[in-house]
């Protein structure tokens, strides 16, 4: 239909799975800091996207709870632009001092089916802490400007974006905008260009990065790749994918350049410290070339799914509250006087030798081993990727339940595969707009073991 695409045609791009959204793959990200740096009390959580699922609900707020962070925290959501997690991150680092606060990045952008944007975009989050304690990058300066510079917008109640020429927004975006700002950047901070060693710009205009670099005068070998042709372009997350890559590439000491474009400019300049980098760099996903599933998965072809999938699924929104901590932070009860976990919590422990009343403390289930004791792969029951796949898992250490399985085919599952815990959309209520989460049971697959989400 558009052969001028073909040039686009190259790589991977991420894509989320049909239960799969901005919050739940904030989730991840975020349990990668948590696990990062367990001992740090946090202050605040800052979520960025522009593809937040609810218009009128604490997005963050759900990230904080599936988390189990205390209720003694700011939590906020930010969005409007592709560059609001490097704005964010530079009054972070400017502000200085007080608790440590947690930055995630998250975005799943739809695309117009045949549209240059449906080869670029990648679904997918990154985050940050910032605050006291041992860092890995101190902030050197920053310089930020805005500009209603127009170069793709979404208006409100709208699914795509609608993008201008792209050799407009090179000259007079990028070359009139940011070139200034960085330049700017680096002058208050008395550093000269050829000094940096890593530089990061997100960029989905081909080889413009290459063009800012030269106009500056930094060197070639200090570009970070976009990394358009193994993800994609993550929105809001890239600016903080990308610091990753660099703050991972630059040696003790190295000044690293971070630069986010959109609707104005934010330049950070970085010097790298001692302290190691946390976690390992991410691996590749499950590798998915069916376009017609993926078409479903983002809801841009209608299937006929059946009577099975006619279903009112009303969410009661007190019994949702009610319920909160148990279903957010995935929260068993073990029994103080035997030891017996169980899910759900209750007054009464179901070790039949125990039966102890008023005995059970929580217990998160959340990063606790798992291994699968039974499974049933349902042809006929509604799910947007058949089969559906649930059974009985046992966590170690303790606790049996009955969970849906996730990013798992058919003939995958067997007694005793090793498993983790995801936070997943659990049902949609297409009819009111709401969607529940909850967590679900997936394989850990040698390619995922030791990854990190940055």
């Amino acid at each position: 239909m558009a052969p001028g695409l073909k040039s686009l045609a190259r790589g991977m791009r991420t894509m989320a799975s049909w239960d799969e959204d901005s919050v739940t793959m904030a989730v991840e990200a975020a349990r990668e800091l948590v696990r990062a740096a367990p001992s740090i009390e946090l202050g605040g959580l800052t979520l960025t996207s522009t593809t937040l699922p609810f218009a009128e609900r604490s997005n963050a707020g759900i990230v904080a709870s599936a988390l189990g962070l205390p209720e003694a925290l700011l939590v906020r959501d930010l969005s409007s632009s592709p560059r609001a997690a490097a704005t964010e991150l530079v009054a972070l680092l400017r502000q200085g001092g007080g608790p440590a606060h947690m930055l995630v990045a998250s975005d799943r952008r739809l695309a117009k089916p045949g549209s240059p944007q449906e080869m670029i975009y990648g679904d997918g989050a990154a985050g940050a802490v910032v605050g006291s304690g041992l860092p890995i990058a101190t902030l050197v300066a920053s310089h930020s400007v805005h500009a209603d510079f127009v170069d793709r917008f979404r208006a409100a109640g709208q699914t795509y974006d609608y993008g201008w020429e792209e050799r407009w927004v090179r000259d007079e975006g990028y070359m009139k905008v940011a070139l200034p700002a960085v330049r700017q950047c680096l002058t208050s901070a008395g550093v000269d260009a050829a000094d940096i060693a890593q530089f990061a710009m997100p960029a989905p205009i081909n080889r413009i990065n290459e063009a800012m670099a030269k106009k500056l005068g930094i060197r070639t070998e200090a570009l970070v790749a976009v990394g358009s042709e193994q993800a994609g372009d993550l929105g809001t997350a890239q600016p903080l994918a990308l610091l990753d890559v660099a703050l991972r590439r630059a040696a003790p000491g190295e000044l690293v350049l971070l630069v986010a474009f959109g609707s104005g400019c934010d330049a950070l300049l970085l010097r790298r410290t001692e302290a190691p980098c946390p976690g390992t760099v991410p691996s590749a996903g499950r590798p998915e070339t069916s376009y017609m599933k993926y078409l479903s998965f983002t809801g841009q072809i209608a299937l006929e799914w059946g009577m099975r999938a006619e279903m009112d699924n009303r969410t009661a929104l007190t019994a949702a509250w009610r319920e909160g901590a148990r279903v957010a932070h995935f929260e068993a009860g073990r029994c103080s006087a035997c030891g017996t976990t169980q899910f759900p919590r209750s007054s009464l422990c179901v070790n039949p030798i125990c039966r102890a009343q008023d005995t059970q403390t929580p217990q998160s289930l959340v990063d606790t081993g798992a291994r699968v004791l039974s499974h049933t792969s349902d042809w006929l029951a509604y799910t947007p990727a058949p089969p559906f796949q649930f059974g009985h898992i046992d966590f170690d250490g303790g606790g049996r339940v009955l969970m849906e399985f996730a990013d798992t085919d058919a003939g995958e599952l067997s007694v005793g595969v090793p498993l983790r815990m995801v936070f997943r959309v659990k049902e949609y209520d297409t009819r009111r707009g709401f969607r529940r989460y909850f967590w679900k049971a997936t394989p850990v697959r040698a390619v995922e073991q030791g990854a990190s989400g940055g």
